[in-house]
């Protein structure tokens, strides 16, 4: 899409077409096509079915507001889920700042989550049509900010309280894991962390390479891990912080909470098993949730924890375990057929084994459904049956 069509598309020929692509949205794609194309030439017809798609993709990340923003295939991909941004802009709040610039905005996804907390925000980005669709997406949530295309490594942020940054982190090739291929580069976002700001970064980044003085926030959101952020200057207020988000709500831990392997052990399996969140595997806080628990590691290089005691945490899923099953594969395609399970959940930490072939070979049979964790338990195969609660 470039800018022309979008702004064809704000107009009134436009949205009228775009409406009536909407209402045509269970229609087969080429009948839909030729309707449209009755009233409107191919381009804009195209222009507004991938809008459509768009839209609907987009609701995985922004929920109820998709039906009313816009968007392009790539920046659709980067933008930041709803309920992270909603959560970083209350942090935001909570450090006192009341002006936001947004480094490379895209769509403006964290300017409208910014902009509903009442914050003055601005942003800039390279690419004039994403500046456009930003433009329209605060328009069509009547929400206030400025958006101007622009380099952000050429702007003055210094009069806004805090400055926010989501390198591109893709190449020509795809998907880069190298800090020296993001767009701004990494040598700028250091440079940008000298300040009162926030970075937004892949969860894989190392933690050796976050600055000192940086906090470094995993979040993940429904139970998956979805970012980190780097926080400086006076929003730094812990080393490292996992925040999940779900459906009960919010909830952090940081290195302050963790007591580390010592303190916690290493110890055999008890009544419980827990799970941690990938946000707090990330973190490196799994001992923090062995706190949690009054548990303990299996082992000392597993995310796993194991309790006498059952506790409800949103830092980890609880399984009960039922039973010790024998390790050896034979053996344990014996018991699970004695016991008639036939559908079968393997979860696996620590072990060279991949379930899916796993669970080809035990060739199961039965009508019972069951979850099975393989693991080591202080550096021993382990098998246990278990059930959540």
């Amino acid at each position: 899409m470039d800018l022309e069509s979008f702004r064809w598309l704000l107009t009134d020929e436009g949205q009228a077409l775009l409406a009536r692509a909407t209402e045509l949205v269970d229609v087969p794609e080429l009948r839909a096509q030729a309707e449209l194309r009755r009233t409107a030439p191919p381009e804009a017809v195209a222009t507004a079915l991938t809008q459509v798609e768009l839209r609907a993709k987009a609701e995985a990340k922004f929920g109820d507001l998709a039906a009313r923003l816009y968007f392009t295939p790539d920046a659709l991909e980067q933008a930041t889920r709803l309920p992270v941004s909603t959560h970083r802009a209350g942090r935001y709040g909570a450090f006192g700042a009341t002006t936001l610039i947004d480094l490379g905005c895209g769509i403006g996804g964290d300017l409208i989550a910014a902009a509903r907390t009442g914050m003055v925000c601005a942003g800039v980005d390279r690419d004039p049509v994403r500046v456009a669709v930003a433009e329209a997406n605060l328009a069509a949530l009547g929400l206030p900010g400025a958006v101007q295309v622009a380099d952000a490594t050429t702007v003055n942020h210094a009069p806004f309280d805090i400055a926010f940054a989501d390198p591109a982190r893709r190449t020509g090739a795809g998907r880069s894991f190298d800090v020296d291929d993001w767009v701004p580069p990494w040598s700028w976002v250091t440079e940008l962390l000298r300040r009162d700001a926030c970075v937004k970064v892949a969860p894989g980044i190392p933690h050796d390479l976050v600055p000192a003085g940086v906090e470094a926030e995993w979040v993940s959101d429904g139970g998956e891990v979805k970012e980190a952020a780097l926080w400086s200057g006076r929003t730094a207020t812990a080393d490292r912080r996992a925040t999940v988000i779900g459906p009960g709500g919010l909830a952090s831990i940081t290195d302050e909470d963790d007591p580390g392997v010592d303190e916690v052990g290493v110890g055999p399996v008890g009544d419980y098993l827990y799970e941690p969140d990938g946000a707090v595997i990330r973190a490196g806080l799994v001992t923090a949730v062995a706190a949690g628990v009054a548990g303990r590691l299996l082992d000392a290089k597993i995310a796993y924890v194991t309790s006498d005691q059952s506790f409800r945490t949103p830092f980890a899923r609880g399984y009960r375990v039922v039973e010790h099953l024998p390790y050896r594969e034979k053996q344990l395609k014996a018991a699970l057929r004695e016991r008639g399970i036939g559908r079968l959940t393997i979860k696996k930490r620590g072990v060279d084994v991949t379930p899916e072939a796993l669970r080809k070979r035990l060739a199961l049979v039965g009508d019972e459904e069951a979850t099975l964790v393989l693991t080591r338990v202080e550096g021993h195969g382990t098998a246990l049956l278990v059930t959540p609660f």
